[in-house]
């Protein structure tokens, strides 16, 4: 108690001497004193020469900051951080973060909201705690959720979300709610549907950021081939002649898991729960033994089973800033936002551009026709399979395949239950004649990347 009180006392003690703050309308914030926002005003009372044409500078635009736009923040890791002080810091007080993780000591070189005593507590819970006691007036609402927990209803109240996630599958799943929410009148957009979505991703000395308005511009399943592939290691390799710790580390999580099922059937593995990481990391380390390999630590088991890139703060400071400023230019409509990719490099040197990436017609999110899957009759429904997966287009990770055949709703192969995918998996050796789909069938497929069924219409090739 004393550590969060203490700081509101030096904070009257200022008030007192001063005489400077004012307490924010009932709220009993100390939130205002004089010339706390004429750095803003000068950008949003006063034209320019790089202004919105159709800006016009007056008081009411930083009153809807203050008091009205409502932004949502995805991630409170190092990007997270970062969007939280510069959107705080910018005016922005209605401000809510959602992230399912917890602080482990390895953030703290970088995310500085956090300190060695936050070490186990959820990231939301405590950013939100430390912007609202260190800058008086903001409201951070913190949900320390997976953003898959959380229904249409809570984000349509947004007007603007960023993200700043290291995940891609998260990134498309966020990609697809706020596409389920466009409202089409008479096959027309109602530009009152979108909420635009302000994208930031950092790999190591690499970052880039971009600007989505849903339903208008390139979504991110339109842009999927810009996203690094995976480094899948050669099955061979993982299962006879491992030679790295990310081999040890590859066997376990690829064959030892779904063969011993340590948490039940039909668990999937969770990077981010300690448990399933412990398990991987102690048979790993027996896997290494075997073959005398060094290297294998907790920390590596981690960023092999998530994936993980090492970040740089001084990267996550650049991008961060270039989201928190597209935010900034859409909420006041005082600049013309970017148009719509922006990358950054100082690998070498510092190196950025922007370009316009383009919509697809054939995107699997954002286009509002079923996608043509070309198969032969003959083809088994594993190469259908294969194709969801490995297409550079679609990038799926577990597809679930439904039709309906003879007027009746059945599923073709469902991965993500242990027990429906023992009893479909017969059906990945069969052709699709033999499924009894016929040419023009339209297949429903649902995967974690999306929060909508995608539908797909099947053209028989001879």
């Amino acid at each position: 108690m004393a550590d969060t009180d203490e700081p509101e006392k030096k904070r009257r003690r200022v008030v007192e001497l001063t005489g400077k703050m004012v307490v924010d309308g009932g709220s009993g914030h100390t939130c205002e004193w004089e010339g706390r926002w004429n750095h803003i005003k000068k950008f949003l009372e006063r034209s320019g020469p790089f202004t919105h044409p159709d800006f016009e500078p007056s008081t009411e635009s930083l009153q809807f900051m203050l008091e009205t736009c409502k932004i949502l923040v995805i991630g409170a890791g190092g990007l997270g951080c970062e969007l939280l002080k510069d959107l705080a810091l910018s005016g922005f007080r209605n401000i809510h973060v959602v992230d399912m993780d917890t602080i482990d000591v390895s953030n703290l070189n970088r995310q500085f909201l956090f300190r060695p005593k936050d070490v186990g507590r959820p990231k939301a819970d405590v950013a939100a705690d430390f912007i609202n006691r260190r800058i008086p007036g903001c409201c951070v609402v913190p949900h320390f959720k997976k953003i898959q927990d959380l229904d249409e209803t809570f984000y349509r109240q947004f007007h603007i979300i960023v993200c700043g996630l290291d995940s891609i599958v998260a990134r498309r799943w966020m990609n697809g709610m706020l596409l389920s929410l466009l409202v089409y009148e008479d096959s027309v957009l109602d530009p009152g549907s979108i909420i635009p979505l302000i994208d930031g991703g950092t790999e190591g000395f690499k970052g880039n950021a971009r600007v989505i308005l849903p339903g208008m511009t390139a979504c991110i399943d339109c842009t999927l081939e810009l996203y690094p592939p995976q480094i899948n290691f050669p099955m061979c390799t993982i299962a006879s002649m491992p030679r790295l710790p990310e081999h040890c580390i590859e066997y376990v999580r690829v064959l030892l898991w779904p063969k011993e099922t340590p948490f039940g059937d039909g668990v999937i593995l969770d990077g981010d729960d300690p448990e399933h990481i412990q398990w991987v990391y102690q048979r790993s380390l027996e896997r290494a033994a075997d073959f005398n390999i060094t290297g294998v630590t907790y920390r590596l088991t981690q960023g092999v089973v998530k994936r993980i890139i090492p970040a740089v703060a001084s990267t996550n400071a650049v991008i961060a800033a270039a989201c928190a400023t597209e935010v900034f230019k859409i909420a006041s409509s005082a600049y013309i936002p970017l148009n719509n990719y922006m990358v950054f490099n100082d690998v070498d040197g510092l190196y950025t551009y922007t370009f316009e990436a383009e919509r697809k017609e054939n995107c699997s999110a954002c286009s509002q026709v079923p996608l043509d899957l070309h198969f032969s009759p003959s083809s088994k429904l594993q190469e259908m399979l294969d194709y969801l997966t490995e297409s550079a287009s679609l990038q799926m990770k577990s597809p679930a395949i439904t039709a309906t055949i003879e007027g009746k709703n059945k599923t073709l192969y469902l991965q993500s239950v242990a027990s429906i995918e023992q009893r479909t998996r017969p059906n990945l050796s069969k052709t699709l004649k033999e499924l009894g789909l016929t040419d023009g069938q339209e297949l429903a497929v649902a995967d974690v990347t999306t929060p909508q069924t995608m539908l797909f219409r099947l053209c028989f090739t001879s």
